[in-house]
């Protein structure tokens, strides 16, 4: 899993990019067409030239249309690519002829080829393609020259440079991006809460006072209401202070999660070694299993069994929530959301997205199991981050 190269904004970037280069190719093709021409009464073979020549215009036009789609830029294409371009420049001494070779046909064409790579595999792909293309061009020099080496030495670091500049600005772009969607969430978030200040809140408040004065069962009812009145109150201030507060340290997932376990049921697996997480993380992902595990207490029953199970990958994280209910009917989790009853929707599958992952549901007469799958890459390495 790689959310930072295969997201929106780092394809949006490299799609940019590609333009870019559609544009530079047309402009190498005319500076290599006109060094041919002016220097067409040199060559030996000047049909072989024209058919050279005639192939690059070929493949520019093709390349321009095949690395304007993201599902046709494929390592056969770019293979291709620059295979072609070391090919031009191997052939150039049977074409052109002489003792000594000054410059090859293609000429800077080839950096269509570099660049192309450096885009798409970023650093190391432009270290591969500067490194084939400056044994191509050295291995047809009957004399290593200044000039000679200058060319290799612009190839062979000029691809690793763009390469490194390519991947810094989808970085950047991804970083950009998660930050525009926080500040999003944040917003509508507190605009909700405004929302349920002014109406939820006060209409809990009234249960509580109205259920108190005419006792017995409706008494009942006030004491609920004013249980759920302090939890919703106590929700908005831990949200007004995170989003005023930022949060650059981390936590323990497994510790937090394991702290889960005083609920009635409830057994937690984690690495005997910390999974540390940014704590907004950390908290989603305790307020998921939470909300997961607030399904059993309510559909399966207070005491019923439920299992946590913690797993750490190099770039991921899994967490599954399991329990031997009777399972969701099919269709209830939609037909819940078109009652607007959006604890799935929001609680569960809403944090998960939120944070770049995956939420995988198999329910049945087994049971019911959520598998989550959150990046940890991005989280690890916080962006400055196919």
């Amino acid at each position: 899993m790689d959310p930072g190269w295969s997201g929106p904004a780092a394809v949006a970037v490299k799609d940019r990019l590609f333009q870019a280069l559609a544009i530079l190719r047309v402009v190498v093709l005319l500076n290599a067409i006109g060094l041919n021409l002016y220097r067409a009464d040199e060559f030996t073979h000047p049909v072989g030239v024209l058919v050279c020549v005639l192939v690059m215009a070929g493949w520019t036009g093709y390349a321009t249309w095949a690395y304007a789609a993201p599902a046709r830029r494929s390592l056969a294409l770019l293979v291709a690519d620059l295979a072609l371009a070391i090919a031009l420049v191997l052939i150039s001494p049977a074409v052109k002829g002489g003792d000594h070779l000054v410059s090859t046909i293609p000429g800077y064409w080839v950096m269509a080829a570099l660049l192309a790579w450096a885009i798409h595999y970023r650093l190391l792909g432009g270290l591969v393609a500067g490194v084939c293309l400056t044994v191509a061009d050295l291995s047809v020099r009957q004399d290593f020259t200044q000039a000679n080496y200058g060319n290799a030495f612009l190839l062979v670091i000029g691809g690793p440079i763009v390469g490194f500049m390519c991947e810094s600005l989808q970085r950047m772009a991804a970083e950009r991006d998660r930050a525009e969607r926080a500040a999003a969430i944040a917003a509508e978030r507190a605009r909700l809460a405004r929302v349920v200040h002014d109406g939820v809140l006060q209409v809990l408040s009234l249960v509580q006072r109205r259920g108190h004065e005419l006792g017995g069962e409706a008494a009942e009812l006030g004491r609920l209401a004013g249980e759920q009145e302090l939890a919703l109150r106590s929700l908005i201030r831990v949200q007004d202070a995170a989003q005023s507060t930022p949060n650059h340290g981390t936590l323990g997932l497994g510790a937090a999660l394991g702290a889960l376990e005083s609920r009635p049921g409830v057994s937690v697996a984690a690495p005997a070694t910390p999974v540390e997480l940014p704590a907004p993380v950390v908290t989603e992902l305790v307020a998921v299993v939470g909300a997961c595990l607030d399904n059993v207490f309510r559909h399966v029953g207070e005491s019923a069994p439920a299992w946590v199970l913690l797993e750490s990958f190099p770039d991921h994280v899994e967490v599954s929530v399991r329990d031997e209910g009777p399972g969701i009917p099919q269709g209830r989790l939609a037909e819940a959301e078109r009652e607007g009853r959006l604890g799935v929707v929001e609680s569960i599958r809403g944090r998960i997205a939120d944070l770049g992952g995956t939420a995988e549901l198999s329910t049945g007469p087994f049971g019911t199991e959520w598998e989550f799958t959150v990046p940890v890459d991005p989280w690890r390495a916080p962006l400055t981050d196919q």
